[in-house]
Parts: C-alpha cells; structure tokens; sequence
C-alpha cells in the first residue's frame, strides 16, 4: 500500500586534472594578454559597477582557483551591483537571431541549455577570433563548479557517484544524463533548422564535430551558470550573464535576482554587503538534490530542501474506488506525494497518517463512516493505528538502511578531508 520514490578544444570545461595543473602558467599569460573578464566587459559596455573578481582556492590541488564577485565598496539593500548591457549577454534569441526559430527550437525536443552549449561549442572552436573569448575562458576555467569549488555529479566517476548510494539523487543523476543523450541525438537538429548560423563555422555539424562527452561537459558547464529571467519572450528566458553564476554564489534564503531591465540585466541587492564580502542570489525553490545536480553545491540553510514519501493505494483493494473518492475529496490522489520540508518533519507525517489509516479500512461499515464524514478523518482500532505507524517507521527505516554509511561516519569523513 505504501511505497517509496527514490579537454580539447571543443569543451567548455578544460582538459583532464593532470592537463589542468600543468596548463596554469599558460593561462595565466592568456589573461596577461586579454585581461580579465571584468575589463573585457567594461572594453564593451558594461557601465561603472560595485563589484570586483576574487579568487577562491580549489580543495582540489590539481583544479585551478575559481573566480567569485565580491563588493568592490560598502553595499546597502537597493543598491545595484551591476547592470550587464544586452549585448553582453547571451540568450536563443541573440543567437539564433530569429524569435521563432528559438521558440520551435525549444518547445520541440530540444532545450534552451543545449541551444546555449552548442553556440559556445561551436565559438569556441573559433579561438582568440570569438568575441566571446574572455567569457569561454572563464568558464573553462570554472569547470561546472559551483561557489564551493566542486562538479555538478553529472561528471562524477563511477567511484565518486558511489558516495550517493542510498540516495534518490543517484537515481535523478543518470535520469538527467540520460536526457543530456537524448538531447545530443536532437542537435543536428539546430544546424538545419538554423542553417544561416552555422554558416560562419568552417566545421561538421554537431554529432560530428563533437562526441558526446564533450557535449556533456559544455551543457553541465552551461547549466550551471544560467540565469531563468522572468517576464521576458521564451527567446530570452534563459540567458548567460557574465558576472552571473557561478560567480555569484547561490543562497536559498536570499532574494536578490538578476533582473531584465530596459536594454540590461541588472542585480539589486537584498542585504548590505561590507567590501570584499561576496554577492549571493535566489537560486529559487529548489531542494538541495537539484542544487546538487544543477550547481554542484549543497545549502546547510535551505529551508525549500526536502525529501519525497510516495504512497498509493492498493488497487486491488475491493473498496479502492471508495478510498480514492475520499481521497480525492481531501486533496490526495490514488498515488500521492508527500513533500517532507526539513524542519517541517512532524507537519508531513500527520499529512501522511490520515491517508495511511484510509489504506487500512477494511469493514464496510467503516467505510460508509468515512465516507459520511467531513474532512480527513478516519479511525481506526489502536491495533489499526499501531500497523500504521510501524509501516511508517519501517519505511524510514528501510530508506536509511540502504546507505553504506551513517551520519556520524560521514561527517568524520568530512572532518578528515578538511584535514
């Protein structure tokens, strides 16, 4: 009755960690050359702001530093950080230079992510020639990470994705890889619907230009840097701001959002900032598995972080068509979800019990008085609520059993590693 839900060239995240020790001298002369990311975008139009880059060690040794924006002076509430002119973002419909191409685009098979991967694949291949050099190469440089310096587990080994046994994360890691693939197999379709783009690259279409794992790696770089503007066309919805993340760090209680103003997109702050502290955005309502997934980070404070029980009512039950009618009636569905909010664990599991009790009626009597009744109500004998609660807590138990590890021996891991 009751179940559970559990580099090369081409690629916007550089090389392999070895290649990526070794190339730091390198890159280092490149940004001698090019300046950073900031003066390219001032060379460009980006007006006088408040914030500057700093650098943030990698817990990795063989990883670079990754970049953050951090408050250039004092900030209060209100004030703009920074405005980023259209011209320096980029969306489908700077792209694809063509509104309606970018809409049957994305409402086909394909989504604004890989839309957005494979234009910077593609400039990326152009070199020091791209107008968006400076921008690819901080991206290269961040490498998918998140503001704690690590991958999204979308480019976890095998080895390192065994940290998430037990959890229904793993499960959502090799769905959404899986529909990364799917995504890969549709990108031909870019090149023929919007010919008149690929023009100007001298290089095979998609499939062929690039192997799937170099795919891979520019879409979960792409992913975690783009912003979901709103009241804007489907064109321009999602867009890449430089300045944006992974340079601003994400926080689930803050409210402050890049916003698209007349001709820019702009960042008012929600909290003062002293000089030197570093900007944070909304990420949105988002449980910590997707902040994972998306982001490759997790947030010790995010009250939106939750966990799925799903319960469902026995279809061969004989009363079933009853139960579901009741059901129905309260807001549940033959099939529920529940959402359990941390810190809200009690509030969830007097959610659950009412449809829980409703799987275990079985006399007909019993039935008609639920049925008769107002509200979520259905009682049942203390035999009857003790089989409830022990199925609960079974459940629960069942769960946490499928991890290799407890609580405690994670975090002496944890403690170990920052040693």
């Amino acid at each position: 009755m009751c179940s559970a839900s559990t580099s090369t060239s081409e690629t916007l995240v550089t090389g392999s960690r070895k290649e990526d020790g070794k190339s730091r001298e390198v890159v280092s002369k490149k940004e001698d050359e090019f300046g950073d990311l900031k003066s390219w975008m001032h060379k460009n139009g980006l007006p006088p702001c408040k914030v500057f880059l700093k650098e943030r060690h990698s817990h990795d040794s063989e990883h670079r530093s990754i970049h953050y924006v951090a408050a250039s002076e004092d900030l209060q509430a209100g004030d703009v950080a920074f405005s980023v002119p259209n011209p320096l973002v980029v969306t489908l419909e700077r792209v694809l230079g063509n509104e309606t191409i970018a809409e049957l685009l994305t409402t086909n098979k394909l989504s604004e992510l890989a839309c957005l991967a494979l234009y910077l694949m593609y400039e990326k291949k152009q070199g020091k020639k791209s107008f968006w050099y400076p921008y690819i190469r901080e991206l290269d440089r961040q490498r998918g990470r998140g503001q704690l310096a690590v991958e999204s587990p979308l480019l976890w080994s095998e080895n390192e994705l065994n940290y998430l046994t037990g959890s229904p994360t793993k499960a959502e890691v090799f769905e959404r890889a899986e529909g990364i693939r799917r995504e890969y197999t549709e990108l031909d379709t870019v090149w023929f619907m919007a010919g008149s783009l690929f023009q100007q690259y001298p290089f095979d279409i998609p499939t062929e230009a690039f192997p799937f794992e170099i795919f891979k790696q520019a879409f979960v770089a792409v992913q975690s840097c783009v912003v979901h503007l709103q009241k804007v066309s489907l064109a321009r919805r999602f867009a890449l701001v430089p300045l944006g993340p992974p340079l601003l760090a994400y926080r689930s209680n803050c409210k402050a959002m890049l916003t698209a103003v007349d001709g820019a997109v702009e960042l008012v702050v929600d909290r003062p900032y002293k000089t030197g502290e570093p900007i944070v955005v909304w990420c949105g309502p988002q449980p910590n598995s997707k902040l994972l997934i998306n982001y490759g980070f997790v947030d010790e404070d995010n009250s939106y972080d939750r966990m799925v029980v799903e319960a469902a009512l026995n279809t061969e039950d004989p009363q079933y068509q009853d139960k579901r009618m009741v059901a129905q009636r309260n807001g549940k569905l033959s099939v529920q979800a529940f959402q359990v909010y941390v810190g809200k664990e009690r509030e969830a599991v007097i959610d659950m019990l009412p449809y829980l009790r409703l799987g275990y009626v079985s006399d007909p009597s019993e039935m008609q008085s639920v049925i008769s009744s107002q509200g979520p109500i259905c009682p049942v004998s203390p035999c009857m609520e003790r089989a409830v609660l022990d199925q609960l807590a079974a459940y629960f138990e069942t769960r946490l059993a499928g991890y290799p590890t407890t609580l405690s021996e994670d975090e002496s891991l944890v403690i170990l590693l920052h040693w």
